[in-house]
């Protein structure tokens, strides 16, 4: 679970977004991550990118600075786990920011990917899923894509951090 929100809780509120979210569920971990390079591919043109401005780079160091001293195989690796919600310490890390750091994240990854990053195999051809997928976002309004991004990014990563129960669960009222 992240430290952000409850993962029970939907970001992505229209059964529209919803789908989209479902049907990135069912991609396989290296689709998923040719999808998000993709998505960063298309960022500007029929993609909105997230607002850099709306993030904080600073509490992602480990993310956003040492990842890029690793060789191409622990990065690919780490991007991995992060997709699988490995108990790492990278996934932890990741886990522990709010959705627009985590996008943060990847758009930096993007931007860097092929050269400081590991980047994608030249021959790789996305398969049809992901190729549906990319279209479907396409199709969808800034605040429907955004959502879907907060909701894809916010799964990922690691976190052992469990949501503040509320008045209604616990029957009492906070206490100052």
């Amino acid at each position: 679970m992240t430290a952000s929100y409850d993962k029970n809780t939907a970001q992505a509120q229209s059964q529209e977004t919803q789908s989209v979210v479902d049907a990135f569920n069912k991609l396989d971990t290296d689709a998923k991550l040719a999808w998000f390079y993709f998505v960063y591919e298309e960022m500007g043109e029929s993609i909105t990118p997230a607002a850099p401005a709306a993030a904080e780079p600073e509490l992602a160091p480990l993310l956003l600075g040492n990842f890029f001293q690793l060789s191409d195989d622990e990065q690919l690796n780490i991007m991995r786990d992060i997709v699988n919600c490995a108990d790492t310490e990278y996934s932890r890390a990741y886990g522990a920011l709010k959705e627009n750091n985590q996008l943060l994240v990847w758009y930096v990854w993007a931007i860097a990917m092929g050269d400081t990053i590991v980047g994608m195999p030249d021959d790789y051809e996305g398969t049809e899923a992901t190729n549906d997928l990319l279209a479907q976002i396409e199709g969808l309004d800034f605040e429907q894509q955004m959502s879907v991004f907060r909701t894809i990014a916010g799964e990922m990563g690691y976190s052992d951090v469990q949501p503040i129960e509320t008045q209604a669960q616990t029957g009492k009222t906070s206490s100052l």
